[in-house]
């Protein structure tokens, strides 16, 4: 088999000279001033602290523990502030502090489900088709009635009026609404939509919806499907242009009068079936590639892949999309060297070489010549050196939320609750990315660039370089 070759000069240099304006800067030290010193800051450098000595072999002393506890105070207390703090944690701190609040958000986390329940059993016996067909009378009367309730999602009366069904329905002999009734009444999920109706007049729970509300449109709203809507062109926008970038680069290539092969652009690439890896949460789709033809049988050519991009709406998420990425690079690195793999694309069928994916196996520096990531978000002036998954990560710990709840209720909090968000800090799996958390923002920003700068960079343009 022909072996792999190493990525052409112009693609090399092209990544080498495109602005990078999302990079960060090397974690700075505690004794050292930045243009940052919010208590997110602060607790983003004891965390990387923290990983130093951990990946050393050593065990964080007191003074390093005493450090993270007095930063993770500031973040709780920056977070529980009235007018300009974290509504969403506030609401956990509710939650946990107030017995009906809690009772309220467990029922909430199923009410959806429960009304489907209810809906489906009234319509068992009082859908509106069916009601067409019963002659009228004091039964079709009711059933209609109990319809209109279940219409108004108002589930006291909805109870109330299924009590005036069932001995309507015994005294005609209608067996099968007679039914239908005793399993409206056995319904659990009637009597959990009564409770939920019951605890939202109360003060408390006002107060929590009224947190969570803070946070933006409720999911599933007219709103929140806008926004997302909104959210999603924009991705796609950006994914078309970076595509467009790429179209540019392959015949920038395909000119170069000692290429032999030539190069092409796919998009919505996915991933092969027949890859033996792992693909639980692994990327398996790729918004746009640039392969390389290496060989032809008849009319079946075969590719390696020479650059993987992802379009993203924000820098946040592509934060958020990382660990999935990495994972769906090892998943094409399971193939086998000497094996070729389908892959389909919106341009088709393509085959992949197994030693071209293999190659995803390499380390950062690997990822970093192969991968990008293209946004058209403007850079932050100063970027958070604390990610939002990390911060929200320490602050809905359990012993974050009681030691918020102490500080909520008097002057101080018991900093034993915060004993318990260090030894999960320095023992749970589970934190190993709160750990990491500044090393993989340092990669992602790496490999993120503006899809204005990427066509600059393909067209010999570098701009303001790899700043």
């Amino acid at each position: 088999m022909q072996p792999v070759q190493p990525a052409p000069l112009l693609l090399q240099d092209t990544l080498r000279t495109v602005r990078r304006r999302y990079r960060l800067p090397a974690m700075p030290t505690a004794s050292s001033r930045t243009q940052d010193d919010s208590p997110s800051a602060t607790l983003a450098i004891v965390l990387e602290q923290i990983r130093i000595s951990l990946e050393a072999g050593e065990t964080p002393d007191d003074a390093l523990k005493y450090r993270f506890f007095d930063a993770l105070d500031c973040l709780i207390r920056e977070a529980m502030q009235p007018a300009r703090g974290d509504t969403a944690f506030q609401a956990m701190v509710l939650r946990y502090q107030i017995a009906a609040v809690r009772e309220y958000a467990s029922l909430a986390a199923h009410a959806n489900q429960d009304r489907r329940e209810v809906h489906a059993a009234v319509n068992t016996i009082a859908h509106p088709a069916k009601l067409q067909r019963m002659p009228s009378g004091a039964l079709h009367a009711a059933l209609t009635q109990l319809q209109a309730f279940a219409v108004a999602e108002d589930w006291n009366a909805l109870s109330a009026c299924a009590e005036q069904v069932l001995p309507l329905a015994q005294a005609e002999a209608d067996s099968a609404v007679a039914r239908g009734t005793d399993r409206l009444f056995g319904s659990p999920a009637l009597g959990r939509l009564q409770r939920l109706a019951v605890l939202v007049s109360d003060q408390q729970v006002q107060r929590y919806r009224s947190l969570w509300d803070q946070q933006g449109p409720r999911a599933g709203s007219a709103i929140a499907m806008e926004q997302g809507a909104a959210s999603q062109q924009r991705g796609a926008a950006v994914e078309a242009r970076a595509a467009q970038a790429l179209e540019v680069l392959a015949q920038r290539l395909n000119a170069q009068p000692e290429n032999r092969t030539p190069y092409r652009v796919v998009t919505s690439m996915r991933a092969s079936p027949s890859l033996p890896g792992n693909a639980d949460y692994a990327k398996s789709e790729w918004d746009a590639v640039l392969l390389q033809q290496v060989s032809s049988d008849g009319d079946a050519p075969a590719f390696d892949v020479c650059l993987l991009i992802e379009a993203k709406a924000s820098v946040e998420a592509a934060t958020t999309d990382l660990p999935r990425l990495l994972r769906g690079l090892r998943l094409l690195a399971s193939a086998e060297a000497d094996a070729t793999y389908v892959f389909d694309t919106h341009q088709g069928r393509m085959r992949l070489r197994g030693s071209s994916l293999k190659r995803f196996a390499g380390d950062d520096t690997h990822v970093a010549g192969s991968v990008l990531y293209c946004c058209d978000a403007s850079a932050d002036a100063y970027p958070k050196l604390l990610s939002t998954a990390t911060r929200m990560q320490l602050l809905s710990a359990p012993g974050s939320v009681a030691y918020a709840s102490g500080v909520a209720d008097a002057a101080s909090g018991d900093r034993q609750s915060l004993a318990s968000v260090w030894e999960q800090l320095l023992t749970s799996a589970r934190w190993d990315t709160v750990r990491r958390q500044y090393p993989l923002l340092r990669q992602v920003r790496d490999l993120m660039v503006h899809v204005d700068d990427l066509f600059m960079a393909v067209n010999g343009q570098s701009g303001l370089g790899a700043a």
